[in-house]
């Protein structure tokens, strides 16, 4: 005869339903995330006492050296590419490093006027 108690069956809990709440999870961040390029070169942004929201899908960078670039196109070939993207109700923004000398800015500003943009927006920190 044998007296040995039988033995007792763990309670095992499963981590599978967790795993596939957290790749659910996962999943559902990396789609409705929006990914953000990294900024083409280092711009430290000018300060304002006041700031608005600058809303527009096309954003020229300027660097403090008076470099542009757009999109993933630098120099001529980004006046080109963002002349073509613009009409009548486009706005602009431009991030423009705080070093960048006023005359090369204003030289910018003159190029951009014949585009037709709605409107020419500086993104800016507050003070």
């Amino acid at each position: 005869m044998d007296f040995t108690p039988p033995q007792k069956r763990k309670a095992e809990e499963s981590i599978v339903p967790m795993i596939n709440v957290v790749f659910l999870l996962l999943i559902f961040f990396l789609m409705t995330s929006q990914i953000t390029p990294p900024e083409p070169f280092e711009v430290t942004l000018p300060v304002s006492e006041t700031l608005g929201d600058a809303e527009s899908e096309l954003t020229l960078h300027l660097s403090k050296d008076g470099d542009v670039q757009f999109e993933d196109f630098t120099g001529e070939t980004a006046w080109m590419r963002l002349g073509g993207r613009i009409d009548p109700q486009t706005v602009v923004k431009l991030r423009v490093d705080a070093a960048l000398p006023a005359p090369k800015l204003a030289q910018v500003m003159q190029r951009l006027s014949p585009t037709g943009a709605a409107s020419v927006e500086i993104v800016a920190v507050q003070k």
